[in-house]
Formats: structure tokens, C-alpha cells, sequence
């Protein structure tokens, strides 16, 4: 069996009751950090008995099968990562998949999540939500995610590196609008938490001052006004701006359909000046 354990994102008290139980029974721990392992086990107080081995992002496609063989063998297999529940930005996916194309049981010690975290304290709408993961960290490679997100209508969760937050900010402000409403959460449960809200733009001032710790980003969701009018002037307005954005031409016209719901050879007509495409409103 593969055992997928949260761990504490902050303060050690939060840690699931099994975990304890699974950490001192597992044949095999596979940790993302060894060192920060012995921490937990010794805050815990508990002792493994089985073999611990190191599984992080750098030796996850050598580790998998290793892992795996364990698996076959009828071990039970126990995966901690730094914080939070493996897979999710963290490793696990990999083994999780193996797994379960050779039919072994998987399952999970439920427990602290950063993502419900942050979307519970950030006052934003929690009935629909989507994880987003980390941005890329090339400015261009961003724009295009956030641009594929500006009508998204449902509330997203964002991780962060601190050094990178104002900048993360900053262009969602610029691809989602400076008034959209948001939270920054740093350092959850932990001494120095910190939960900032408002809109983007005040959001990117305040990052401007430095950011340290953990950070987790909420956004909202787009309202039904964020939709692109279907009129030639606006379809021309929003390739354009796409394209001082960075993005092609070409991706600009196919996005800007998108987002409008009309063909791409609509829109194509109207920035090359072959149609009128979309009918004038009066």
C-alpha cells in the first residue's frame, strides 16, 4: 500500500494523529527532506523502524521504480514531503500514477493543506475554486498563463516564491485588472502569519516592501463584465493589447475568439481588414 501523509505547513501541533502511527510502521518513509524528517519525527516523538530513503524533485523519475518494486513486494510505503500533502506542487504524482497502473492500493493521511487554507481566511468565494500551482518564472511564459486565466469566473489559489511575489503580482494586476480583488497569505499558521487583502494593484504596493516567508496568493474569480463586448472595436482592442503584451499575433487572435466565443476567422478578418465580422451595436 502507498500512504500519501500531510504534513504540518507551520506549526507541528497540526500534524494528523495517524501520522505518528504511520511514520513508526511504514516498511519504507520516502522523504523530500530527510534532515527536516528527523525534525518532525523528533518533535513527534516518534521512532522509524523502516527504511527511510530521499524522494524530491531531483531523483523522483530514478526513485519511482525503486519505489515501486517496494510497493510489489507488499511493503507499505509511507511519502512525506516539506509541508502539506504530497503531489500537490510536491512529489508524489509520479509514484501515485505507477502505483496505480500495477493496481496497488493508494490512499492518504488527510490533513494540512495550504491551499483550503488560504482560500478559508481569504474572504474571497470558496463554492468554486481552481489551484494554479506556481506561475512560471519567465515574465513572457507568465503573461500567457494569466492571460489563458483573465476570464477564469472561478476563485484561484496561487503559491508563490517570496522573492517573486511583487512580480507575480504586478502582472496579474496587468492581465486580470488592478481593481480585482485578492489576498496574499504568508506564513500560514505559523508565529508571523500574515493575510493581506484588497485589490491587486494596492497588493503589488505593499509586496514592493519585501516579502518573506511562505506565500500562498488567492485571486477572484472573473465577473461576467470581464468577458470581451463582441463588437469589432473591442475584438481589435484586445488582440492589440495582447500583442503589447508579447503575445503573437497569431495566439492573440486565436485567445481573443476564445474569450469572445466567435470564430477565429472573425476576428482574424477584423485586425487584417478583410471583414466587418461582428455586427455594430447601435
Amino acid at each position: 500500500m502507498l500512504v500519501l501523509a500531510a504534513t504540518p505547513i507551520g506549526q507541528v501541533g497540526d500534524a494528523p494523529p495517524r501520522l505518528a502511527h504511520e511514520l513508526a510502521t511504514a516498511d519504507v518513509v520516502a522523504a523530500e527532506d530527510t534532515r527536516r524528517l528527523k525534525r518532525l519525527t523528533t518533535d513527534l516523538g516518534v521512532t522509524i523502524t523502516g527504511r527511510v530513503v530521499s524522494y524530491f524533485e531531483g531523483n523522483e523519475s530514478a526513485r519511482t521504480p525503486m519505489l515501486l518494486d517496494s510497493l510489489l513486494a507488499g511493503e507499505r510505503v509511507l511519502l512525506v514531503t516539506d509541508a502539506g500533502m504530497p503531489s500537490v506542487s510536491d512529489p508524489g504524482y509520479r509514484l501515485v500514477v505507477a502505483a496505480v497502473e500495477h493496481d496497488v492500493r493508494v490512499t492518504a493521511v488527510p490533513g494540512p493543506s495550504a491551499v483550503l487554507t488560504a482560500l478559508a481566511v481569504s474572504g474571497l468565494p470558496v463554492d468554486r475554486f481552481c489551484f494554479e500551482g506556481f506561475l512560471p518564472r519567465k515574465a513572457g511564459e507568465r503573461k500567457r498563463r494569466l492571460a489563458d486565466l483573465a476570464d477564469e469566473r472561478r476563485t484561484m489559489v496561487f503559491f508563490e516564491a517570496p522573492h517573486r511575489t511583487e512580480a507575480a503580482l504586478a502582472a496579474m494586476a496587468q492581465a486580470l485588472g488592478d481593481d480585482r480583488a485578492a489576498a496574499v497569505c504568508r506564513e500560514l499558521t505559523k508565529t508571523h502569519e500574515e493575510v493581506r487583502r484588497g485589490p491587486l494593484a494596492e497588493l503589488v504596493a505593499w509586496a514592493a516592501e519585501g516579502v518573506r516567508g511562505e506565500v500562498t496568493i488567492v485571486v477572484a474569480g472573473a465577473g461576467p463584465a470581464a468577458a470581451i463586448a463582441n463588437d469589432p472595436a473591442s475584438l481589435r482592442a484586445a488582440v492589440a493589447a495582447l500583442e503589447a503584451d508579447g503575445t503573437s499575433r497569431k495566439e492573440a487572435i486565436v485567445e481573443v475568439a476564445r474569450r469572445a466565443g466567435v470564430p477565429k476567422r472573425e476576428v482574424y478578418n477584423l485586425v487584417h481588414g478583410g471583414g466587418h465580422g461582428a455586427q455594430e451595436r447601435p
